[in-house]
């Protein structure tokens, strides 16, 4: 039993992970563009807003695997934080003069997100860890529990 809900477990991380390449490939450009029009006055190589690109384009496509794979708002959310707020910390270290080349930013800025939405899974085992396709916070939604 303990080797099916670590299989499922991993098997969903793994799910999030393409999700978020995925829609990095899908997204990046109608995001490039939307920014564009925003701040038309911020050069499209500016570092902090690439990389604020770069996590919008990993976590819209987020909310709704996970709400079609059966979670509530409440993980959804907080899968949300585990992607922005890594982004947010690495835009921090570049506005700070920390780091400055380009491919390490996009380095750590992954690897940050990656961790954090592991933490956020393994603090939600119940949540991560079912095969069918209503997951515990999504009857709890629609019963009011």
């Amino acid at each position: 039993m303990r080797s099916a809900l670590t299989r499922e477990f991993a098997r969903h991380y793994l799910e999030m992970v393409v999700v978020m390449l995925v829609g990095m490939g899908l997204l990046a450009m109608p995001v490039h563009w939307a920014t564009d029009a925003l701040w038309p006055d911020v050069s499209g190589d500016d570092a902090t807003l690439m990389l604020a690109r770069m996590a919008a384009a990993m976590t819209l496509p987020m909310i709704p695997w996970m709400r079609w794979r059966g979670h509530g708002w409440q993980p959804c959310l907080e899968m949300v934080g585990a992607m922005i707020v890594p982004a947010i910390g690495v835009i921090a270290l570049h506005e700070a003069g920390v780091l400055a080349t380009v491919w390490v930013l996009m380095t750590v800025e992954h690897v940050a997100m990656f961790a954090a939405m592991f933490v956020v899974m393994i603090a939600r085992p119940d949540e991560y860890s079912h095969a069918h396709h209503e997951r515990p916070s999504a009857v709890a939604a629609r019963t009011g529990g």
